[in-house]
């Protein structure tokens, strides 16, 4: 073997251990979570409106605060502390809308067990990084497209339909309440990630409210979007975020741009909120940026993501523990040493 041939394999080898190590997987097959799923939907719409007064009791004996919540919350129906919501509750049961929603729900999800194993992973990946997390119980729902995935005291709810997937024949007539640009991420798919991101948002790292300047929100969603890949590592940055394939190709192709942008308009230590909302918030496009409105939407999260991932690549020792502690913007910002390029990527 020529010395020549020897370094080349040397290097090869290096460089592929090194690749390796820097997406090196987490094992959690030691970690024990307990993962239950209920299905709400299902038990309550079998309840006859005879059965009102017996069935009722027993649902929220139960369920408990989860029965409150979709009754009072959800569905507004009235207070549980008294039976006169039994009325709109023998309403909602006995009408169509309800039992379409309720077939179709049933042919897409007659069960959750294709959801189970990402779920279960997810809650070990979290568990791996939060020994003392305590994992919430499942209940599955259906409200009319009203709620995705509200959290309670000991649960996370699935609005199951608000995730038919998108043949579903609801979606189309939802367009005022419910935008096409929203409604096309209502899939199967998308269950344990907005599951993961309403834990991560509403549970473990729940925001502060003097973080009132772009940046702080940018690093603060960057960072959510960050956990969010460690613990779902097989889950796409497109669903992740919640883009279409072209609207990831656009950030990912115009990102110098959009930062460029950022900088000029002198837009990352300011604090109004109509101002610096449409680069935080749902849209079809991000305004002020792109031809045509063909930009990526949510830029502020998409640039906070990428300042993040440079931040901890320049930090090779920070735990992800580590990073969701770090409350400090301006020093994330510092050391991620930003500097995106020109060059499109592939």
């Amino acid at each position: 073997m020529s010395n020549r041939f020897k370094i080349t394999l040397f290097f090869l080898i290096s460089f592929l251990a090194f690749g390796c190590n820097q997406d090196k997987r987490v094992d959690v097959s030691h970690v024990k979570v307990n993962l239950s799923i209920q299905r709400f939907d299902q038990e309550f719409a079998k309840i006859k409106p005879n059965e009102l007064a017996v069935k009722l009791p027993e649902l929220k004996k139960k369920y408990g605060v989860f029965y409150d919540d979709y009754f009072e919350k959800i569905l507004s129906v009235g207070s549980t502390k008294d039976q006169q919501y039994y009325t709109m509750v023998e309403q909602i049961l006995t009408g169509k809308p309800f039992q379409d929603l309720q077939k179709e729900t049933d042919s897409v999800y007659p069960n959750l067990e294709k959801q189970r194993p990402q779920l279960e992973d997810a809650f070990k990946h979290i568990k791996y990084e939060y020994p003392d997390w305590k994992e919430p119980k499942i209940i599955a729902y259906i409200s009319g497209f009203q709620v995705q995935t509200p959290i309670g005291s000991d649960y996370i709810g699935i609005g199951l339909d608000m995730f038919l997937g998108s043949k579903s024949k609801f979606y189309p007539a939802l367009v005022e309440s419910v935008p096409r640009y929203i409604s096309r991420r209502f899939t199967p798919e998308n269950i344990t990630p907005r599951v993961v991101e309403v834990i991560a948002r509403e549970d473990l790292f729940p925001t502060i409210d003097q973080d009132k300047s772009l940046l702080a929100k940018m690093i603060y969603n960057g960072k959510v979007l960050y956990f969010m890949s460690k613990v779902l590592p097989d889950v796409s940055d497109s669903t992740l975020i919640g883009y279409s394939e072209k609207q990831m190709k656009w950030a990912n192709d115009f990102e110098s741009d959009a930062w460029a942008y950022f900088l000029e308009q002198d837009l990352l230590f300011d604090t109004d909120y109509f101002k610096t909302q449409k680069y935080l918030a749902e849209a079809p496009f991000t305004p002020g940026l792109g031809n045509q409105n063909d930009s990526a939407p949510k830029l502020g999260l998409y640039i906070g993501w990428q300042i993040v991932k440079k931040f901890v690549e320049n930090n090779p020792e920070m735990t992800l523990k580590d990073l969701m502690l770090e409350r400090d913007e301006q020093k994330i910002l510092n050391q991620a040493k930003y500097r995106p390029s020109n060059k499109p990527k592939e």
